[in-house]
């Protein structure tokens, strides 16, 4: 019986396709050859960077990001909106939120709501838990905030393996309704753009297009 609980706390925490703690999505529409591009952790000193790489590939994604680099960065906040892409929230300070307080984990969504729309007029309605971890209370927070969950279909692991690995490990998974998982941090940033600049065309080339995670989760008519 402790076997089975634990089994089912895990799968809540970390499972992809886990709704225990909360409604959640990840992955979008199979009827259509659309992916979408996703990126954690910002706004950071190379979000224009990347901007600048989306828009020459007329490439709209969605950026989920941290209440603190918000603030700390509004221009870039601002810019990301002004660029048409898509702002989650991604929590306020990256906090784990498994074992942590109901109350805690409303705190740090609000907060990083409220930074997103204070700072680029945009009320979030996504949220990426950091690191991919749900809790307890975490039903109740996206309830009051009006958010929906949303994981990825495939983790790109840009922090960790170079850009020739992160573009085989995405392009094996391409697939209709696609959500990837890249970062917009300094730690990914130089990573990320070198596979994206390979990533794109390639895709592209086997006829997928790319969509917001709002877009590539409604279906179409």
């Amino acid at each position: 019986m402790a076997c089975a609980a634990a089994g089912l706390m895990a799968y809540g925490v970390r499972s992809r396709s886990s709704t225990l703690f909360g409604p959640s999505v990840w992955r979008g529409a199979a009827d259509r050859a659309s992916i979408a591009l996703t990126f954690d952790d910002g706004p950071s000193e190379s979000t224009p960077e990347l901007l600048a790489l989306l828009e020459r590939h007329r490439v709209r994604a969605t950026f989920f990001q941290c209440g603190v680099h918000v603030r700390r960065l509004a221009q870039v906040a601002r810019q990301v909106a002004g660029t048409g892409h898509e702002i989650g929230n991604h929590g306020d300070t990256h906090a784990r939120l498994y074992l942590r307080s109901g109350r805690t984990i409303y705190n740090e969504l609000a907060r990083a709501q409220e930074a997103i729309f204070e700072t680029a007029g945009v009320r979030p309605s996504l949220f990426r838990a950091p690191y991919g971890a749900r809790w307890i209370g975490l039903r109740a927070a996206q309830r009051e905030l009006g958010l929906l969950g949303v994981m990825w279909t495939t983790i790109g692991k840009d922090w960790k393996l170079p850009a020739p690995a992160v573009v085989a490990r995405l392009a094996a998974a391409a697939r209709n309704g696609a959500i990837f998982c890249l970062h917009d941090s300094r730690a990914a940033a130089g990573t990320c753009i070198e596979a994206l600049r390979r990533l794109i065309p390639a895709l592209e080339d086997k006829g997928y297009h790319f969509e917001t995670v709002s877009e590539i989760i409604c279906p179409k008519n």
